[in-house]
């Protein structure tokens, strides 16, 4: 389906990514929704799954970071156990977004367990889908790919008959001052939950963040728009929806960003239509 660099050793890129389900790729679930110029569904080939990879890398690592690796991947010893939402432009038959799917129907190993001690929400009933390693080509981070990463996520939660969305949604900040003022306006803001008792793992906790937290900023900060603005359009669309962010973040100093825990209950959500969120 997707047009790969001639050069490219496909001997190489198997082991890049490993043997077993990643040799021979395919979906747990497959989804496949078509709309209008864009198809959202699950990569179910390996090259559909190199392209996902590739497409992180190019977003996570080189945009962010500035950073290359000579296999042009971004993975992790999770990706094997997981779905991966993309989207893909008929127009150009190009892949312009991916989101990874990791659902207890499949493993009970989580990226967020790496970051946050969370066993309450491990014991939590039923099936629970963790979601992350969300990203957009800059040419399509608008409102309409939010609504279709949502459509895919839909069907992926009917399929899959799940309870619980969680994941560690990313705030492009490692600024201690930033860090509290939009922790104290997600707490305005009634979005902030300590239900299940979650905290960031030693590693992960951000540097005099407790101390912080005891002063508290001018109430006309909390309401500014440049802190609104810093709350990304996905974990916006997951607030207003009816998810909770959880405890204190955590720091991710590789990706210099902080990230928090947060948690969807399936059968609370919301039943409204998403509006198109602000462009990111």
């Amino acid at each position: 389906m997707f047009s790969m660099n001639p050069k490219t050793n496909i001997a190489a890129i198997i082991n890049i990514l490993g043997k077993s389900r990643m040799k021979n790729f395919s979906a747990h679930i497959p989804i496949r929704i078509e709309k209008k110029n864009f198809i959202v569904k699950t990569a179910d080939s390996r090259e559909e799954l190199y392209t996902a990879l590739k497409l992180r890398h190019d977003i996570f690592l080189d945009e962010l970071l500035k950073k290359r690796r000579r296999s042009g991947l971004d993975k992790d010893r999770f990706d094997k156990l997981c779905d991966h939402l993309i989207i893909i432009d008929k127009r150009t038959n190009k892949m312009i977004g991916t989101y990874r799917l990791q659902s207890s129907l499949f493993t009970k190993k989580w990226y967020t367990a790496k970051e946050f001690h969370m066993k309450h929400i491990k014991k939590l009933p039923g099936t629970k889908l963790e979601l992350g390693r969300a990203c957009v080509h800059p040419d399509f981070r608008n409102g309409v790919t939010i609504a279709l990463l949502w459509e895919g996520i839909t069907a992926y939660i009917e399929a899959s008959d799940t309870n619980y969305l969680f994941g560690c949604s990313s705030i492009k900040t490692i600024d201690r001052a930033e860090i509290n003022k939009i922790y104290q306006y997600l707490n305005q803001h009634g979005h902030l939950s300590h239900e299940f008792r979650v905290r960031p793992k030693r590693k992960f906790q951000v540097p005099g963040m407790k101390r912080q937290l005891r002063t508290r900023p001018p109430q006309e900060i909390l309401t500014t728009v440049q802190i609104k603005d810093m709350i990304p359009s996905l974990l916006a669309s997951y607030l207003k929806v009816g998810a909770k962010v959880h405890g204190s973040p955590a720091l991710d100093k590789n990706f210099k960003c902080i990230d928090f825990l947060t948690l969807l209950d399936v059968s609370s959500m919301q039943k409204q239509r998403i509006r198109k969120p602000r462009d990111s």
